[in-house]
């Protein structure tokens, strides 16, 4: 085969609409100039959707940047072409690139809160995107309205006129989604558009974009990390690494025989119920830096099965059935290698341990007042969080579950007191520490840390990573010697999957991922007991989630680390959580063992968050169903929740008993309690 991909679009789907061949960008610095994107080519039909696959720094993002020209001051592109419906995009003038952006072209960027104007409404926001393809006055705010309620959005006549900080993560990315689809765009390049959502926003997202495209045939470039949305969403499939693309294919293809060692390394990583116990099989290492010059396979440092030929010799293009891979193991091979038992075995159940629990909180609540008007009179109040109890032990992982508004951040932050609780009582070891004084709360300061879910806004962005991670040590008195505090951080750095020498950078020069990164090396430096993750793997691929996942699972056994693990991925849930509570509206609706819960879930809510969940398989495509009975309808708002079972605006089991009276805890033995009046339908 020859050295470059072929461009054409997947059968049946006529003419490209995009066409990219031998994509060539450089960043210049001092000392070396960078090549995050090397000789890319892929091409996307109209009404397909193309995944761009690959670990943080492999080059997606700056990918899509160089299509819409908008590289960082450094970047430009040294070669190649870029054709959307036969216009070569690189020869535009700037003026006619305006035009292109936003109108032929909409992009939904990774970090929605670096993204929003923060001193405009959403709503105004959308509005200024509508008025620049000529919709204006009442006709944009209901278009602007129509939009919001598209993404899932809860009550879109008000929220339209709330700022960006009056949103949660996920819904500021549902924001950012409408905005781009609000110039109509032939082409959607979606950088990570799920990332920070739950499953069921999640679920209904991707199939607004699905019915989106059906509608005006347009074209997705899809930018992520998560293979069970690539089974969910995609035509075809690109494997990005360190820069060039090293597999192609279609989507059941993929999913059914990985070639490239590379790709088999990523499935090999993903967390499983199967791998409880086990370690994943990661690709050792991480990505190379990309201002090396490359003789060989990039990835053969990495590569379990490289020989002294991948050290040599640049691997080709070789076509293997219907799909397209950069390796030599593939010379002359002509029938693709399904993955088959490629995959490590379980290493049998977790051991169980019985402790005392180092956290407890009991009856927690939260409430914000409303306030309207001038003088702003209190009208009502919120319940974000509304009588949670949880225990936390020694060495095991508590998963706290469920949509976007729910209030699992608001639990995360009122346990660590940076929200003042409205009643409740919280335990350290036995002894209260409710009512401490801000003075008293240094030692529970060093017990119990946080990760938080948008690393770029918890990471001080004048200052360097090393003195980031350093400063909790000092402030907390964890270590008096400075050359064994910086010892530490550089120690601290190469078990996360970074480099001693990147202590010296700030967090713009890092991809998200790795932002990530150094937020939970920065919570670890203080060598706490209790760590609460809120979304701590939302933001990072496969594979350095899977690092991340190990070295979690191996600090937790060294350390006997308590986890409270805030999350939406389920499969991460299955695989590291020991327990999992599932909230709704403010209150825990089902809790006990993860193997319970999830396999056998007892509450209504429960299922249709486990049935909305994108599989990773072949077979129909990977979608998971959601419930008959309305359970795609959008969370209520907690400002005025259901009366009686706050779920049965939605469940498909619901009757007036779950209208009128909110149900009591029902046990079903080992620890696995739920609060619904008919749990056994859902057994």
């Amino acid at each position: 085969m020859t050295s470059s991909e072929p461009t054409a679009p997947a059968p049946g789907r006529g003419s490209p609409l995009l066409e990219v061949s031998d994509l060539r960008v450089v960043i210049e610095r001092a000392g070396a100039d960078l090549y995050p994107v090397d000789g890319v080519d892929f091409s996307i039909g109209a009404g397909e959707t193309f995944a761009l696959l690959g670990e943080s720094g492999c080059g997606k993002s700056m990918t899509a940047l160089a299509l819409t020209r908008l590289l960082p001051d450094a970047g430009r592109i040294e070669a190649g072409t870029v054709r959307l419906g036969g216009d070569d995009l690189l020869r535009l003038s700037e003026a006619a690139m305006r035009k292109v952006r936003g109108g032929r072209i909409g992009m939904v960027f990774q970090e929605p809160s670096t993204s929003l104007n923060p001193v405009m409404t959403v709503g105004a926001q959308i509005v200024e995107a509508l008025a620049l393809h000529g919709l204006r006055g009442a006709e944009a705010e209901a278009e602007a309205r129509r939009l919001l309620e598209a993404v899932g959005i809860p009550d879109p006549g008000r929220r339209l006129h709330d700022f960006p900080f009056q949103f949660s993560g996920g819904m500021k990315q549902r924001a950012m989604i409408a905005i781009a689809l609000a110039g109509r765009p032939e082409l959607l390049i979606a950088d990570e558009p799920t990332t920070a959502l739950d499953v069921t926003i999640q679920a209904q997202v991707l199939d607004l974009l699905a019915h989106m495209q059906a509608e005006r045939g347009m074209a997705m470039l899809l930018i992520t990390h998560d293979l069970g949305v690539v089974a969910r969403v995609a035509h075809r499939v690109g494997v990005m690494y360190a820069g060039e693309v090293v597999e192609t294919a279609a989507r059941a293809a993929f999913f059914a025989a990985p070639l490239h060692p590379y790709s088999r390394k990523l499935f090999a990583a993903l967390p499983s119920a199967a791998r409880r116990g086990g370690e994943l099989d990661a690709p050792v290492g991480s990505v190379p830096a990309l201002d090396r010059h490359f003789a060989g396979c990039r990835f053969a440092e990495r590569c379990p099965a490289a020989f002294d030929r991948c050290d040599d010799e640049a691997p080709g293009w070789h076509r293997v059935g219907a799909q397209a891979v950069r390796c030599h193991l593939y010379e002359g091979v002509v029938v693709p290698r399904p993955l088959g038992d490629a995959l490590p075995a379980t290493a049998g159940p977790r051991r169980s341990r019985v402790a005392q629990p180092v956290l407890e909180v009991r009856d927690l609540a939260v409430h914000f007042p409303v306030r309207k008007g001038l003088l702003r009179r209190t009208v009502g109040e919120v319940r974000a969080v509304d009588g949670v109890s949880l225990r936390l032990t020694p060495g095991r992982t508590l998963a706290l579950v469920g949509e976007s508004g729910c209030g699992k951040t608001t639990v995360g932050k009122a346990i660590l007191k940076l929200i003042a609780p409205t009643a409740g009582t919280l335990f350290l070891d036995g002894e209260n520490i409710t009512d401490l004084p801000e003075a008293g709360l240094q030692p529970m300061r060093r017990a119990v840390q946080m990760v938080f879910q948008d690393p770029f806004a918890s990471l001080n962005p004048r200052m360097r990573i090393g003195d980031i991670i350093e400063e909790g040590m000092i402030s907390l008195g964890v270590e008096a010697d400075p050359t064994a505090r910086r010892a530490a951080v550089e120690q601290l750095l190469e078990r996360i999957g970074l480099s001693a020498q990147m202590r010296w950078r700030y967090p713009h020069e890092f991809s998200g991922g790795q932002r990530q990164r150094i937020a939970i090396a920065r919570a670890l430096a203080v060598s706490p007991r209790v760590i609460v993750c809120d979304e701590p793997t939302s933001a990072l691929d496969v594979s350095v989630q899977a690092q991340l996942l190990n070295l979690m699972r191996e600090l937790q056994r060294e350390r006997s680390l308590a986890y409270l693990f805030i999350t939406h991925n389920l499969a991460v849930v299955e695989y590291l959580a020991d327990e999992v509570a599932v909230m709704y509206l403010g209150r825990i609706v089902e809790e006990g063992a993860v193997e319970r819960v999830l396999r056998a879930p007892a509450h209504p809510y429960t299922r249709a968050l486990l049935a909305a969940v994108p599989r990773v398989a072949a077979d129909a495509g990977g979608r998971g169903a959601l419930p008959a009975g309305g359970a795609t309808i959008e969370l209520p708002s907690p400002l005025d929740p259901p009366a009686g079972c706050h779920f049965h605006p939605r469940c498909p089991h619901a009757t007036d008993v779950c209208r009128l009276s909110y149900p009591p805890v029902t046990e079903f033995g080992q620890a696995h309690r739920v609060r619904c009046h008919w749990p056994r339908i859902s057994v």
